[in-house]
């Protein structure tokens, strides 16, 4: 029976960073995926979707290029050749991921593992033990009860792999998944419309973030219902109709089911082994422990924010919890999010609601607006910089909207997580022009000393 130092379930995110960390440390490694090594972001997630907005960037610039004094003239969309250069992204990536699991002499087993004693994974027959086990056999795409996905209903699995451009589309669910579809087809030119039961979009960010995307959206001609939950959808040759509980109709070509995701831990034999676990999700400690010994889980099947840097961070520190190095835990609310639609929302620590139902009146804010910020400016986007923080303390929040302030996230996480004050960032340099001056800006203007911004 093959056994190794660390047996890993799931080669996506979480998986394949353990691995890679774990090996630099010294430990033999084997990784079981039944899928391509990568998982969902490299081959069905962020960088295909990413790829697709940044296409969608194109066609924006092409579209609205006479405001910039450039006669250009966008005659369509080949979406044949979008997924040709999309594919061609995703080719790279997983061939030097490849590279570097080989490099690191990682075993790499491919198949459907299954978990058959708490220290012993079966594949194909066969069966790998560990000193220690990681499950990370990452997330899948949900659907509501009573809506299958078929036909013109589909995820984004589905929606990934379409050769053609909708004229018209229903998008279910205002989330990160949403928001971001709707914000490609709008931009290869098709009619869109979200549903969103709750009442913003994207509601897990700060308020104001989300009424800023929803003017942009609308600006952009993106219609959205919100506040109103979806009942049921039919669909018949020509289109898909949707049916809210409040009797409102809507009629597309296509419906987009983005609901969230769902732990992949069915049929795994997590249960059988006596792991803990609720509604599907893998219960952990603070350290990513399981309730039994040796036995580690992270990433999306794991309660929390189902982000692929997390499951990345998650893989190394248990590599090096392991290993003895005691490494330092980071909470979700301080990993970033970005979502990258048009205008991009980023953000980092508590949303004022958080901030104020744990400190109360000990808390302040200070909103950046982009319009004076010189690089936005040249950009043509508006949005802000929102920062929230303790009274005469650090700061515990930065929200963030508008055209690429996703590249700001860096140094907001770290002002979040090192617990910089306002006086701490005020005094540092921020290259001009750059859109990372309104971080600057706003430090300022919380510390009492605006620059280009009323205090």
């Amino acid at each position: 029976m093959p056994s190794a130092d660390l047996v890993i379930l799931g080669g996506g995110s979480g998986g394949y960073a353990c691995a890679l960390r774990a090996a630099e440390l010294g430990m033999s490694v084997i990784l079981i995926d039944k899928d391509k090594l990568g998982g969902t972001c490299l081959h069905r997630g962020c960088i295909p979707t990413k790829a697709l907005l940044h296409a969608a960037e194109i066609a924006d610039a092409a579209r609205e290029s006479e405001q910039f004094g450039v006669r250009a003239t966008l005659e369509g969309i080949d979406m044949p050749k979008v997924n040709e250069y999309r594919d061609g992204v995703v080719g790279r990536l997983y061939k030097g991921l490849q590279g570097l699991v080989k490099s690191r002499n990682v075993t790499l087993i491919e198949g459907a593992g299954r978990l058959v004693s708490p220290n012993t994974v079966e594949v194909n027959g066969e069966q790998y033990t560990g000193t220690d086990v990681v499950l990370a056999t990452g997330s899948y795409a949900r659907s509501l009860p009573g809506l299958p996905i078929g036909g013109r209903i589909m995820t984004s699995d589905q929606a990934l792999n379409l050769d053609y451009v909708p004229s018209s589309v229903i998008v279910l669910g205002g989330g990160v998944i949403g928001v971001e579809f709707a914000s490609v087809w709008r931009s290869f030119g098709s009619e869109v419309t979200i549903v969103e039961g709750l009442p913003h979009l994207v509601p897990n960010e700060d308020e104001a973030a989300s009424k800023a995307l929803e003017r942009a959206y609308r600006k952009r001609g993106i219609n959205f219902s919100l506040g109103i939950r979806f009942a049921s959808a039919e669909q018949d040759d020509t289109g898909v109709t949707v049916t809210l509980e409040d009797g409102t109709v809507f009629r597309a070509d296509l419906l987009l089911v983005a609901v969230g995701r769902g732990p992949n831990t069915e049929g795994m034999g997590y249960e059988e082994q006596g792991i803990a676990m609720e509604r599907g999700w893998v219960l952990v400690d603070e350290r990513q422990h399981t309730n039994l010994p040796h036995m580690y889980a992270v990433g999306d099947i794991t309660p929390g924010l189902q982000l692929a840097h997390r499951g990345f961070q998650h893989g190394i520190f248990v590599a090096e919890e392991i290993a003895g190095l005691s490494p330092v835990v980071i909470p979700d609310v301080n990993i970033p999010k970005v979502t990258y639609c048009e205008p991009e929302v980023a953000s980092v620590g508590l949303s004022e609601v958080e901030a104020r139902a744990q400190y109360g009146d000990a808390v302040q804010t200070y909103e950046y607006n982009l319009g004076g910020n010189g690089k936005s400016q040249i950009l043509g986007t508006a949005g802000f910089v929102k920062l929230v923080s303790i009274t005469d303390g650090p700061v515990i929040g930065v929200h963030m909207v508008g055209s690429r302030v996703g590249e700001q996230i860096g140094e907001a996480q770290l002002i979040v997580n090192w617990e910089a004050h306002p006086d701490d960032v005020a005094v540092l340099i921020h290259a001009h022009p750059t859109q990372n001056e309104a971080l600057g800006e706003a430090h300022l203007a919380l510390a009492g000393k605006p620059l280009h911004s009323h205090a």
